[in-house]
């Protein structure tokens, strides 16, 4: 059993996304520019920008945190998101979710300039990718497939049985893994909560990306032996014997499951790191396209 180790991964990515960015200052070109936008004072949210920021400041980007209130309107949210697109140094920027539930997200993703949407949601991108276009690929589908690359996990011809169906993982992982080329060309089976008979069609796959959100649902009688796991999936589950009072737990039982799997991905440590590393590289390209 192979862990996919996207803690290392990920620095091998910035390591490289920093020597492309010291070139860029080499030549007296401007470097990556990203910012985010954040609306009120979410604990979780304002961890993982907080991260993106201490990213950004290690490859040499430069970055920018928007704070906005908990009662910010929509209007306010849009009128910022026009002042990011028409702002020539900023070559990406995101907008962290949840929104607070007086803003239309919809909306709100709809209105940040294609060019400038590192995250990949705007529907002008997705179309892009699925069609097979060069686009900027969402984050987290896109860590799984430099995952898949780098340690070179066979996905030709398989069967990769993907469970959840959210437009930020399940769905567009069901495209790329379909798509044609390498990580891709294989069979895809989208489940998600209306799926009947899940351990049926789980126990076939050769490969199998879960991004429910349910911890320790993948049983290890769920899976055939020499399965390749990507575990998605991240809930703080209460521990009393942690000194945080809570341990972080994916979808899969990894105990169990690593124990019949050829790949498994840890949690934490196999995912996580690689959005942030790919939101890193979708900048890059965007500074790269400006250009």
């Amino acid at each position: 059993m192979t862990i996919l180790d996207g803690k290392k991964v990920s620095n091998d990515i910035k390591n490289e996304i920093k020597q492309q960015v010291d070139r860029m200052k080499a030549k007296g070109e401007k470097v990556p520019h990203l910012a985010a936008i954040i609306v009120g004072n979410d604990g979780a949210s304002l961890t993982y920008v907080g991260s993106k920021v201490r990213a950004c400041e290690r490859v040499g980007f430069e970055s920018t945190m928007v704070r906005m209130s908990n009662t910010t309107s929509e209007i306010e949210l849009l009128d910022k998101i026009e002042e990011l697109n028409q702002n020539d140094d900023i070559d990406g920027f995101i907008i962290q979710l949840p929104l607070p539930p007086q803003i239309n997200t919809q909306k709100v993703l709809m209105a940040v300039d294609p060019s400038k949407d590192v995250d990949g949601f705007h529907p002008e991108n997705f179309g892009k990718m699925a069609l097979d276009m060069s686009t900027f690929i969402p984050a987290t589908p896109f860590g799984i497939l430099e995952l898949l690359d780098r340690y070179g996990v066979q996905t030709d011809g398989k069967h990769t049985v993907i469970i959840g169906r959210s437009h930020i993982v399940g769905r567009p992982m069901s495209i790329l893994m379909g798509r044609k080329g390498f990580p891709g060309n294989s069979t895809v089976t989208l489940t998600h909560s209306h799926t009947k008979n899940i351990t049926q069609i789980t126990s076939q796959a050769d490969i199998i990306i879960s991004a429910l959100g349910v911890p320790n649902f993948l049983k290890a009688e769920m899976v055939k032996d020499d399965v390749v796991i990507i575990d998605v999936g991240i809930t703080r589950v209460e521990d009393k014997n942690s000194p945080k009072g809570y341990i972080i737990t994916g979808d899969v039982d990894f105990e169990n499951v690593s124990k019949k799997a050829s790949y498994i991905t840890p949690v934490p440590g196999g995912v996580g790191p690689m959005t942030i590393a790919m939101l890193l590289k979708n900048t890059l390209l965007a500074r790269e396209q400006r250009m």
